[in-house]
C-alpha cells in the first residue's frame, strides 16, 4: 500500500473547532455534542469522506442557510401499536443528534424484545452510518442502519441521469471478543461516496474507472467534472440503493430528485429518511451450534474457516479498527495537509483562529 503523510491533531483542538463552527450556526448543546462525537469517531476510524469538513460542507449546501436543517428542532415520537418499533419525526433536527438517540432506543428495545427498530421521517443527513452501528456492536447487539442521501447523484443501472442517492447500508456485529474489533460492513451504494470525489479533488487525484459521469452522462476520471456517480457492481449496487428508497418511501420520504432542494421553496417534501435496527444475538440463536459451542465461539470457528488459506484477506472493519487503534496510541487524529487547509477555512468561518500547525507531528501512514 502507498504511504501518505498525515499530521497529528489533538482531539481537544478538533472538538473545540467543530463545536465552535456549529455554535456559530445556532445549534444547541445536544446537537453540537452529537456532531463533535460523530466527527471525532469518523476521524479516529480514518473515514475521511464523512468527517467535519464534509459535515460543514453539507450544511452550507443543504442545511441552515436554506432551512434544510433546523437548530434546536425537537424530535416528535409518534404513537405505535408495535412495542419493538418506534417512528419519529425529526423536524429537520441535526442528523447525528437524531441518529445516536435512535440507535440508543433500538438497543434498549432489543434488550427487552430481542429486536428494536426506529424509523425517522423529516430527517437531515446523519453522515457516517458506521458510527451508529459500531455503538450497537460495542454494547453487545447487531446494529443496522440505512438512509436516503440528501441529493440524487447516482445514475441507476443502465441509465444516464442521476435519480438515486448514494444511499448507504451499515452493519456491525458484536465480535470484539473473537476478532478483536466489531465486524463492520459499511458502504455507499454508489461506486464511491461523493465525499471521496471531493477528497480526490482536494488532493489532485484521478477517479478510478467506473466511478462517475460528467454532465453529458459520459464516464470521467476527473473529479472536477464528476456530475453524478455510478452504482457499484452494476445492477447489484443499483438494487441495494433502491432498497433505501423503498424504506424511505414507506417511512414518508418523497421524490429523490427533489430531495435536499430546500432553497427552491414550496411545500413539496424534500427531507431524507432514516432506518435503524438492533438485534440481540440471543434472539437469533437456535442454540444448536456445532460441538455444543455458543454463538460467539461458533462465529470464531466460522471466521477462521473463511480466512484459512486466504492470507491476503481481512475482515470488514479491520482497516477502520486499525486506524482507530493507531489514533488512540498516538493520542490524536490524523489529517492531511489538504484537510488542514480545509480546517483553516472552517476556523475563519467560525470566527476562530486557525490551528497553529507547528506542533502537529507528521506521521507516515500506509493507505489503501
Amino acid at each position: 500500500m502507498p504511504v501518505q503523510e498525515f499530521f497529528l491533531v489533538p482531539e481537544a483542538a478538533h472538538d473545540a473547532l467543530v463545536a465552535a463552527a456549529y455554535r456559530r450556526r445556532g445549534f444547541h448543546q445536544d446537537e453540537m455534542d452529537a456532531m463533535v462525537r460523530l466527527c471525532r469517531e469518523a476521524a479516529r476510524h480514518g473515514i475521511r469522506t464523512h468527517n467535519a469538513i464534509k459535515a460543514l460542507h453539507l450544511d452550507d449546501l443543504f442545511g441552515t442557510p436554506h432551512g434544510g436543517c433546523v437548530p434546536g428542532a425537537v424530535i416528535e415520537k409518534l404513537p405505535t401499536r408495535f412495542p419493538a418499533s418506534q417512528t419519529w419525526i425529526a423536524h429537520r433536527k441535526l442528523g447525528p443528534s437524531v441518529a445516536y438517540a435512535a440507535m440508543d432506543a433500538c438497543i434498549e428495545l432489543a434488550g427487552q424484545y430481542g429486536v428494536g427498530m426506529v424509523s425517522v421521517d423529516e430527517a437531515w443527513h446523519y453522515l457516517w452510518g458506521g458510527a451508529y452501528v459500531l455503538e450497537a456492536a460495542r454494547r453487545g447487539v447487531i446494529g443496522y442502519t440505512n438512509c436516503t442521501a440528501m441529493l440524487a447523484e447516482v445514475v441507476p443501472f443502465g441509465g444516464r441521469r442521476p435519480t438515486l442517492g448514494t444511499n448507504p447500508h451499515s452493519w456491525a456485529f458484536p465480535t470484539e471478543a473473537i476478532a478483536g474489533f466489531p465486524i463492520l460492513v459499511d458502504f455507499a451504494t454508489s461506486s464511491v461516496a461523493m465525499g471521496r470525489v471531493q477528497q480526490y479533488a482536494r488532493e489532485g487525484k484521478a477517479l478510478p474507472p467506473g466511478t462517475a459521469v460528467d454532465r453529458d452522462g459520459n464516464e470521467t476520471a476527473d473529479p472536477a467534472q464528476a456530475a453524478a456517480l455510478l452504482p457499484f457492481g452494476a445492477h447489484k449496487g443499483y438494487g441495494l440503493g433502491l432498497i433505501d428508497e423503498l424504506f424511505a418511501g414507506i417511512i414518508g420520504g418523497f421524490l429523490p430528485t427533489l430531495r435536499g432542494r430546500f432553497s427552491e421553496g414550496g411545500e413539496t417534501k424534500r427531507t431524507t429518511a432514516f432506518f435503524f435496527m438492533a438485534i440481540h444475538p440471543e434472539a437469533l440463536s437456535a442454540g444448536r451450534h456445532a460441538d455444543g459451542k455458543g454463538w460467539s465461539e461458533n462465529l470464531k470457528v466460522i471466521l477462521g474457516d473463511i480466512l484459512d488459506g486466504n492470507d491476503g484477506s481481512i475482515l470488514p472493519g479491520a482497516l477502520e479498527a486499525r486506524m482507530a487503534q493507531r489514533s488512540a496510541s498516538l493520542g490524536g487524529l490524523l489529517f492531511t495537509v489538504a484537510e488542514l487547509d480545509a480546517f483553516d477555512a472552517v476556523a475563519r468561518g467560525a470566527g476562530e483562529v486557525p490551528w497553529d500547525r507547528s506542533g502537529f507531528r507528521p506521521i507516515q501512514v500506509s493507505v489503501p
